[in-house]
């Protein structure tokens, strides 16, 4: 069976009944709700879904169509950068299905919401002009800034008429699997995490394949990040480069969390780099092996 992932992200993470309004909708379109996760500094939620692709396409429509008639970007605030109601919707290739398709699916699904009258950004391998492979381009300024700019040649949507509402633009995408992870330091001072995030991200000059910013939530400073590719750079290393440069601004990384899924294999990878083993050593684990000679690759527990 073909299946593809999307990870749409919504500007509402503090009133319940709005993300789950959105999750039921999704769920209408017989896919698998994976995950469902809510930040109340960013004010955002993230729903993980997957399915056939066809399934899957109508269940993205239906969510940005939930999350445009309850979420009013002239009056949502947040933390978190965002153009939308329904601010990204990415599609991931899982099993079956190439990143081809996942582009096309990305496109179909662009002109199905611009025909709700709701600007369509496509970005990463979707993308149709090279600048807008980059996300943070496409959401520069974020909502206000779009509102201002939106009849500017370069802010052109790619599908939909240049007027913005309520519920905002789209940014609609195919990607690789992505990793959404924060890091909390013991600090109230986010000039800390902004200056960290700059100096670790790609575009600083930093670890490639790293976006990251500095935010405030919970009266505590973050380091909030994204992996675009955690077979090039490792939570292993992003942990090493977080931990050296909180000490050299006196402070310390007190804990993390992921938001939304992640690829087992990167939690492996981190648990052989941090053990000093060779990455192959994944593969000998009493799960992995058993997988392979019985095709049951469930986790084992023990009493």
């Amino acid at each position: 069976m073909s299946l593809v992932e999307c990870i749409p992200n919504f500007s509402e993470g503090r009133r319940q009944w709005v993300v789950d309004a959105i999750a039921e909708s999704i769920r209408a379109s017989s896919v698998h709700v994976l995950d469902v996760n809510l930040d109340y500094d960013h004010n955002r939620s993230v729903i993980t879904f997957a399915g056939e692709p066809t399934a899957v396409a109508d269940a993205a429509v239906a969510a940005v169509r939930t999350a445009a008639a309850h979420i009013d970007l002239r009056t949502h605030s947040g933390v978190h950068p965002r153009i939308g109601a329904a601010d990204v919707v990415p599609f991931v290739p899982l099993r079956d299905v190439t990143m081809a398709e996942c582009v096309a699916l990305a496109h179909a699904v662009g002109q199905r919401v611009a025909g709700l009258g709701i600007p369509v950004y496509l970005y990463e391998a979707a993308a149709q002009r090279p600048e807008r492979c980059d996300l943070a381009y496409v959401r520069r300024g974020g909502y206000e800034a779009l509102v201002r700019e939106i009849d500017l040649p370069e802010r052109q949507p790619d599908y939909g008429a240049a007027l913005i509402g309520a519920a905002g633009a789209v940014a609609i995408g195919a990607r690789a699997p992505l990793i959404a992870f924060n890091a909390y330091l013991d600090t109230d001072d986010v000039e800390i995490a902004k200056v960290i995030a700059k100096t670790i991200r790609t575009s600083g000059g930093g670890l490639p394949y790293l976006k990251a910013i500095g935010v405030l939530v919970n009266g505590q400073a973050q380091v909030s990040m994204n992996m675009t590719d955690f077979r090039q750079t490792s939570l292993y290393t992003i942990m090493t480069r977080l931990h050296a440069e909180a000490a050299a601004h006196d402070t310390r990384v007190t804990h993390t969390e992921l938001i939304g899924l992640t690829p087992q294999a990167a939690l492996l990878d981190y648990a052989m780099e941090s053990l000093g083993l060779p990455l192959t050593t994944r593969q000998r684990t009493l799960e992995s092996r058993l997988g392979e000679v019985t095709g049951d690759f469930r986790p084992l527990t023990f009493e």
